[in-house]
């Protein structure tokens, strides 16, 4: 088996499952890392990422079209966002009380939606997903080609947005709004920031990347809705955001690393190696909280992260 695991398509096929598994996450952890630097925790992310899923699937199923269903996933991600925006920014009530109140509120949505529109069908129905693109050249490389260089749009798109949002945070007045606010929302005010809009638009934001995220899980990297899709994702992208101590380059490579030990634990239960295939489950997790302890001590999270702005408090 340890000859199996050094072949050249062993390897070939773990970069290549590395991405697509670390893909939901990645969008996920930015959306995340946006909403946090404002300066709000959003436990949401865990149902808002399956609405999205069941959302992306249904309306793909329904219209046929697999664009239309990434829309309207990143559209209910925004909703339900602005829902924690309106109890946690704008009522100022418990971010981790509203946060898993939409949790608990999103999955509930979503498997009733999905039972009122597909019963309880004994075999999941199930959608044509996207196709990997193969990157003409790029793709032909040895090893890192088919990898890399033959994933999802989506995962393209992925790439992508991290050095965008990594511009925008540090780069952009935008960005400077958003950091100040999450560090310091008097201060803010005082040279005329609208805290609780910055804080809403960022909410939105990343409520869509938390949608698509979702979708991916349904619609590309599977074929089929279940109530167990997203899978922890929500609360690992959260491990990610610390991990990564809120900075999209460092969150990605984190991500990455838990798509990493994702693909790994899948290519070796294939592998044939006699382990209960529980513990093979467990790993990504295992060693993501391991990860994590490593790295929380030094976390220096934003200033004013769980604490609701309240302009009538300013200088009391």
């Amino acid at each position: 088996m340890i000859r199996q695991i050094l072949e050249i398509s062993f390897i070939t096929g773990l970069l290549g499952a590395t991405l697509r598994m670390a893909t939901p996450i990645i969008y996920a952890t930015l959306g995340e890392i946006i909403i946090e630097r404002a300066g709000v925790l959003n436990l949401g992310i865990e149902g808002t990422m399956l609405m999205g899923a069941m959302t992306g699937f249904l309306v793909t199923i329904t219209s046929g079209s697999l664009w239309l269903g990434i829309l309207m996933a990143a559209l209910v991600g925004m909703l339900l966002s602005l829902l924690m925006a309106f109890l946690a920014v704008y009522l100022g009530l418990s971010q981790h009380v509203s946060g898993l109140g939409i949790t608990l509120f999103a999955t509930g949505l979503a498997m009733f939606i999905y039972r009122l529109y597909f019963g309880s069908p004994t075999v999941p129905p199930t959608i044509k997903p996207f196709k990997p693109i193969a990157i003409p050249l790029l793709s032909k490389i040895p090893v890192i080609g088919p990898s890399f260089f033959n994933q999802y749009t989506l995962t393209y798109i992925s790439w992508l947005l991290i050095p965008i949002i990594a511009i925008l945070l540090y780069k952009t007045n935008m960005g400077l709004k958003i950091r100040t606010v999450g560090e310091n929302p008097f201060a803010a005010d005082t040279v005329g920031v609208n805290v609780n809009r910055t804080r809403t638009l960022s909410l939105i934001t990343g409520g869509a990347l938390m949608g698509i995220g979702g979708a991916f899980l349904t619609i590309a990297n599977g074929n089929m809705f279940l109530s167990d899709v997203v899978g922890g994702r929500g609360w690992v992208s959260i491990a990610m955001v610390i991990f990564g101590n809120w900075d999209p380059l460092k969150g990605a490579a984190g991500a990455l690393l838990f798509g990493f030990l994702d693909g790994l634990q899948l290519r070796l239960q294939g592998l044939g190696f006699k382990i209960p295939f529980h513990v093979f489950l467990l790993i990504p997790y295992l060693l993501t909280i391991i990860a994590l302890i490593s790295v929380s001590r030094k976390a220096a999270y934003p200033s004013a992260l769980l604490k609701p702005y309240r302009r009538e408090e300013k200088g009391g």
